[in-house]
């Protein structure tokens, strides 16, 4: 009899079940997802690049277990609340309370095993479909990667069980504790607004206190390092927390007092719905900003490094060619490239000097870095400094010739310019240098791979010593599209368990909601009326964390300036990727609670 009355109590409430149950499945699947890189031993050993960064993976997967731990722990306490009406009601008519306390933890578990399974399903898929995806996107050796992977799925079957088997036990002594009096009344209890006090201000003063110090923390982080980021974590989310307890309540009660504004259609009742809901929004809306600082940041910070690969490659050397000595072959491949510019230099060696003709200085004078310092990176023009001829002694030439002398054929030489007369009477074999800078070099890369191939094989070296263009752009391209796959599965990660968790606490209290809208609704007001109500309430939930969470991420950024030559390269890109998670979420998380609270048509 007790199973047939919980069978049609779930029935009762089936659509807040489902919005449970998709709760669950997406940080199932989207943990099995991450899995998949962090656990995948064959994939990483096989890149080399994504093997530097292991330690990256491992700490995102200990990172997204720990919100994961407390999305489980809030979803499943959603499930106490959505029963305990009911169970009030059976144990009034005489049911035992430790038979009651069963059946709520095997209600838990078989929606936790449900849960468990589609998760996995569709993280498997996203798993095959975003991986694939990126992988194609960022020209990325694919080496071992497998969607279906089982060390993670028992990973994610473990993990997961555990995190259900405690809630269910967490929920079944919260049940054991709680009075019958209490379950049967319990959807009768209300927010009320926060009572304002000296704490209110301490609290206010003390957030913006800490979030000035973890941005600090942020724009020093060359001279703090590791202190730097444990001080930015710790000061950045406490101070978020705080702002959201304080200022939050504040400036909804700012504008329940515009008068003009409370007056104008339902925003008297909508903003009513907000300074009685607000408490019990402030921690989550505080842990969905910090959650889309955190996806949105590692998406923004993986393509930071994608975005300042050619920056970097082109501060290595302002030549896209140098090739010595230049083959048939060689010089097949040349002439299939345009050049904007493209200079040849003769040089003779012998056994104490490698002789370059002042002429041809002259008349194609090479480039050297100008400026100081940090400011010096990348920074090319051809040299203007007069010619001396004998030994190279003026550092403007010593760094000039240093980017077109064969440093791996001549090690022991040292550079003499040299005139015509002189060269011509030297005792040694003609050689040359081509130097060029096509008009695109992304656009040749399959040719410099050729050249480099080339060279490499003439003087029996490996292509990285050849220390090329093409060579470091191979380097830096491999390290940053391992970084913006990482960032792109973690950060996804993130926002989709952020945007979720934010529909989830809405949707979770959508029921006490329905006797006001059935209220107005029975007093005359408008259906329409009701709805945009609805839209600019909800709007206004998804706003607050957006804000916060957005300026995170930039100002965040500037942590990474020490490393990447503009870290604000295209920041749009990923913030526009979030934008449309968040209004997806948004419009998903409307629908889903006009059906729940408005009257049907």
């Amino acid at each position: 009899m007790l199973v047939k009355l919980s069978m049609s109590g779930l029935k009762s409430k089936l659509k807040d079940y489902l919005v449970l149950l998709v709760g669950l499945v997406i940080s199932v699947s989207i943990f099995y997802m991450f899995q998949t890189l962090a656990l995948n031993k064959a994939f990483i050993e096989s890149n080399s690049v994504i093997s530097s960064i292991q330690f990256v993976f491992h700490a995102g997967s200990v990172l997204l277990a720990i919100i994961t731990f407390f999305y489980i722990l809030y979803a499943n306490s959603f499930l106490m609340t959505l029963r305990q009406k009911e169970f009030g009601m059976y144990m009034m008519l005489g049911a035992k309370k430790h038979k009651i306390m069963m059946l709520m933890f095997l209600e838990t578990m078989i929606l936790g095993i449900v849960s468990l399974v589609i998760g996995n399903a569709i993280g498997i898929g996203l798993a095959q479909g975003v991986g694939q995806l990126l992988m194609k996107q960022l020209e990325f050796t694919a080496g071992g990667y497998k969607a279906f992977y089982m060390p993670s799925l028992q990973i994610t079957c473990l993990f997961f069980l555990v995190l259900f088997i405690i809630s269910a036990i967490m929920n079944t002594l919260k049940l054991s504790r709680i009075s019958v009096l209490q379950l049967v009344h319990a959807e009768s209890h209300t927010d009320r607004p926060a009572v304002k006090g000296i704490m209110t201000v301490v609290t206010a003063v003390l957030s913006i206190i800490l979030l000035a110090i973890g941005y600090w923390a942020m724009f020093n982080m060359e001279t703090l390092m590791q202190a730097g980021i444990i001080i930015a974590l710790i000061t950045t989310t406490s101070g978020t927390y705080l702002l959201f307890m304080t200022f939050l309540p504040l400036m909804i009660g700012r504008l329940k007092k515009n008068k003009k504004r409370n007056e104008k259609g339902l925003n008297s009742f909508t903003y009513a719905q907000l300074s009685f809901r607000v408490n019990s929004l402030t921690k989550v809306l505080a842990t969905v900003a910090m959650l889309i600082a955190l996806g949105a940041g590692a998406i923004t910070a993986g393509m930071g490094f994608q975005n300042n690969v050619m920056v970097t490659v082109n501060g290595f050397t302002p030549y896209d060619m140098v090739i010595h000595q230049p083959t048939e072959q060689e010089q097949a491949v040349i002439d299939t490239i345009t050049f904007i510019s493209k200079q040849q230099y003769r040089y003779k060696v012998d056994k104490k000097y490698v002789y370059y003709v002042k002429t041809d200085l002259e008349q194609h004078p090479p480039f050297a870095p100008y400026g100081v310092g940090r400011d010096s990176f990348g920074q090319y023009k051809p040299i203007t400094e007069a010619i001396s001829t004998g030994v190279v002694e003026s550092d403007n030439w010593n760094d000039a010739l240093r980017l077109i002398q064969p440093h791996y054929l001549y090690r022991e030489q040292q550079v003499q310019i040299v005139d015509e007369q002189k060269y011509n009477q030297l005792q040694a074999e003609e050689s040359s240098v081509i130097v060029g800078v096509s008009d695109d070099f992304l656009a040749h890369k399959e040719k410099w791979a050729q050249l480099d191939k080339m060279q490499a094989a003439k003087y029996n070296l490996s292509e990285m010593v050849l220390n090329s263009k093409y060579a470091s752009y191979h380097m830096m391209h491999g390290f940053s599209s391992g970084t913006v796959f990482m960032g792109f599965f973690l950060g996804i990660a993130f926002l989709a368990m952020m945007a979720s968790s934010l529909m989830f606490k809405i949707l979770s209290g959508a029921t006490k909601d329905i006797s006001r809208y059935q209220m107005l609704h029975k007093i005359g007001v408008r259906r329409e009326r009701l709805v945009r109500s609805i839209y600019k309430e909800q709007f206004l939930v998804f706003l607050f964390p957006a804000i916060i969470g957005v300026a995170h991420v930039v100002l965040g950024m500037k942590m990474f300036s020490f490393i990447l030559r503009n870290p604000y390269d295209r920041i749009w890109v990923p913030l526009t990727i979030f934008a449309v998670i968040y209004a997806a979420y948004y419009f998903i998380t409307v629908q889903m609670y006009k059906r729940i609270v408005l009257p049907s048509k």
